[in-house]
């Protein structure tokens, strides 16, 4: 069977990446503008852009307004790709593991960001929360405001070590979120209760009741895993129980 060909955004991530691995590139390095990179890749601006926000969303680089895309990688960058490498397939049972994953991740940073987010951080999870509420039948949409919503909690919590994990596995985060948006989306309620779940987190967060964001986060990643054993059991395999998932 023929190897799927890559997309014209994952090829420039893969090109970019690359060069900082070889030493072409630096740490604070200014990346070729837009257009250069289109004409270099003879590619789209639209594709550089999306290659652009998959680099940022891992903590590769950073875009500055009006300046352009620095090259953001540390020595930390290296172990962040090899972990990155070990999680490379998106099987149902590897949904579940990113769901144990979050909830270990999540609930110790939402409690953090309930002690340390600044008026900065509340404002960025509100606005992914409107951002939730706005896209509530646009899948694609909605994944990328989910996604915000919980990048936007951990970088509340202002522990550095959890960002990289996150930004390292963000993109095998967004696999869970596009599978439980999916399930959700097939029932208005259960559409409207997800909304309704982040914004009781970020209420906490706001008053600064640590506990209280904790045990919601926790509940609302329970929540899904519950929601997906009953959907999805069934199609997962022989090779797999219940006891594995929970």
């Amino acid at each position: 069977m023929p190897k799927p060909k890559k997309k014209a955004y994952q090829i420039i991530v893969d090109q970019i990446r690359e060069c900082f691995l070889n030493g072409e590139l630096q740490p604070g390095e200014k990346l070729p503008t837009e257009r250069e990179l289109a004409s270099r890749f003879n590619v789209s601006r639209t594709s550089v852009r999306e290659a652009l926000r998959k680099l940022e969303i891992k903590g590769f680089i950073e875009i500055r307004q009006g300046s352009g895309s620095f090259i953001k990688a540390t020595e930390s960058y290296t172990l962040g790709e090899e972990l990155s490498t070990t999680v490379t397939k998106t099987d149902k049972k590897l949904i579940y593991e990113m769901l144990e994953l979050r909830q270990a991740l999540e609930v110790e940073c939402a409690f953090l960001a309930a002690r340390r987010a600044t008026s900065e951080d509340l404002e960025r999870i509100g606005n992914a929360l409107k951002m939730m509420d706005r896209s509530k039948n646009d899948v694609e949409l909605g994944i990328q405001a989910d996604l915000s919503f919980h990048i936007n909690i951990v970088l509340a919590s202002h522990n550095s070590i959890f960002l990289q994990l996150f930004q390292t596995l963000s993109e095998h985060m967004q696999d869970t979120i596009r599978t439980t948006r999916k399930q959700r989306l097939k029932d208005p309620e259960r559409t409207q209760e997800t909304i309704d779940e982040h914004k009781e987190i970020y209420l906490a967060i706001a008053a600064g009741d640590a506990e209280h964001a904790k045990q919601l986060m926790e509940k609302h990643i329970t929540q899904i895993r519950r929601e997906l054993t009953e959907s999805l059991f069934s199609h997962i395999g022989e090779n797999v129980t219940k006891n594995d998932l929970f």
